[in-house]
């Protein structure tokens, strides 16, 4: 196990019960079927880190995920991701790219959404910028439920997620990436596009 981990560094199970020390979180075995999971209660709602598997019988590609159910009151989604060599082709076959005003972020990233006003309004927040600078490979988005804890969600509820390519091992890149869910959910209260309700209590 030493020489393992002089190799390969800390397992992703040490890493992910040190972020729960240190944020108050469950840590959640996840048994032979699932994998583990990190929750966090913030405010109203549930922040849960866990990771998925995507293959094709000969290669598989493993994701770090964070997601958040909340009431959506307006519709609102959007999506970010940063700049790379495809997003030009991307823009040649009409891919939306909305700029918000600050030209070091818009040149870095591609924000896709729903409704422009409501868009710069939110990354016009300058601690969510912060956040989502701060981050190597960032893909964010608010879309509508995929089935997550095994039923459709109601009417209305929405989820904030976050992926990327790898398992993330670095408690500071975490504890950040929970701090920009929770800042990012407060904006959408804010702006009138999440309602402060527990999204697993609405029928």
């Amino acid at each position: 196990m030493g020489i393992l981990r002089e190799l390969f560094g800390p397992s992703r199970e040490e890493v992910w019960r040190q972020l729960c020390r240190e944020m108050q979180a469950d840590y959640v075995k996840g048994g032979f079927w699932k994998g583990d999971k990190v929750r966090a209660q913030f405010k109203e709602w549930t922040i849960t880190l866990d990771t998925y598997t995507v293959g094709d019988g000969e290669s598989s590609t493993t994701y770090t995920r964070l997601r958040a159910p909340y009431v959506n009151a307006d519709g609102f989604r959007f999506t970010i991701y940063r700049k790379s060599i495809f997003t030009a082709v991307g823009k040649y076959f009409g891919m939306q790219d909305i700029e918000i005003g600050e030209p070091f972020f818009d040149e870095e990233f591609v924000i896709q959404g729903n409704d422009t006003a409501k868009v710069i309004q939110f990354f016009r927040n300058p601690r969510i910028r912060e956040l989502i600078q701060g981050q190597p490979s960032i893909h964010l988005t608010v879309r509508d439920d995929e089935g997550w804890f095994g039923a459709t969600f109601p009417a209305g509820v929405d989820e904030l997620r976050f992926e990327v390519v790898g398992v993330i091992k670095d408690v500071e890149r975490l504890k950040a990436l929970y701090e920009l869910f929770a800042e990012a959910l407060n904006q959408l209260c804010h702006m009138g596009s999440a309602y402060k309700d527990d999204p697993n209590l609405v029928f």
